[in-house]
């Protein structure tokens, strides 16, 4: 090194990038507003949950926050005629969310016409938030019961990768028609992977042919859930 020259320092720390950060005033500024913003949201799902929480209170289930039923080792089926009657009344985003998530269960049958209702009326043009929640939701409740439902919104383009859940969810319902639209469906890029999915299930003997296109797909879980269709197909078969 030349006289006179500067030693060059290597990459900052983490330490010393945090360290210049907490004593930036602008820095420091946004991390207290997200933290207020934080309280507020907490502050604000708490005050739309209370009601909620009181009324399943008088049906014995005693939980702190809604998202607790998820983690109950037990089944709640005394706790779904609350869920089914708030979840259309409340507007906290979080909130409907933790409802809906309560409701995606196999005990919750009941709760299928509202899932249905509040999944056509879902404000989500990604089709990635509330609406594939929903769908997720309707597909735990699954049953021939709401098999006419759920090939409506299947089949309805409309509603994006939304789908997906219900789609796989037909593979509780069974049928040559349910068969047959989740054939249609392998045309449609969107919900093609979970229409293999469900075929694959449901043993569809007819749609081998469709579904060994799919072992060139360009997704690697699609390449691979068409493989895993066609072993279950060819179990049933007694090719293996």
């Amino acid at each position: 090194m030349k006289k006179g020259e500067k030693r060059s320092r290597g990459p900052r720390t983490a330490a010393e990038v945090m360290a210049e950060l907490e004593s930036d005033p602008t820095y420091l500024a946004s991390q207290k507003a997200l933290e207020v913003a934080r309280e507020r949201d907490i502050e604000q799902y708490q005050a739309a949950a209370r009601e909620v929480i009181a009324d399943l209170a008088k049906q014995g289930i005693v939980v702190g926050a809604i998202g607790d039923l998820c983690a109950r080792a037990r089944p709640y089926p005394e706790a779904v005629p609350v869920l089914v009657r708030w979840l259309p009344l409340v507007q906290n985003a979080e909130l409907r969310a933790d409802l809906i998530r309560a409701l995606a269960v196999p005990w919750a049958g009941s709760a299928a016409p509202l899932l249905v209702r509040e999944f056509e009326a879902a404000d989500d043009p990604s089709g990635t938030g509330v609406r594939w929640l929903l769908g997720s939701a309707i597909e735990a409740v699954a049953s021939q019961d709401i098999s006419e439902e759920m090939l409506r919104l299947s089949m309805n383009r409309q509603y994006g990768r939304a789908r997906e859940m219900v789609v796989l969810g037909l593979r509780k319902c069974g049928g040559e028609r349910v068969i047959d639209a989740l054939m249609t469906l392998l045309a449609d890029e969107q919900v093609a992977g979970h229409a293999v999915m469900a075929l694959g299930d449901l043993r569809a003997v007819k749609a081998i042919a469709s579904i060994e296109r799919f072992l060139g797909h360009s997704k690697q879980w699609v390449r691979a859930e068409a493989r895993k269709a066609l072993g279950k197909i060819a179990r049933t078969e007694g090719r293996v």
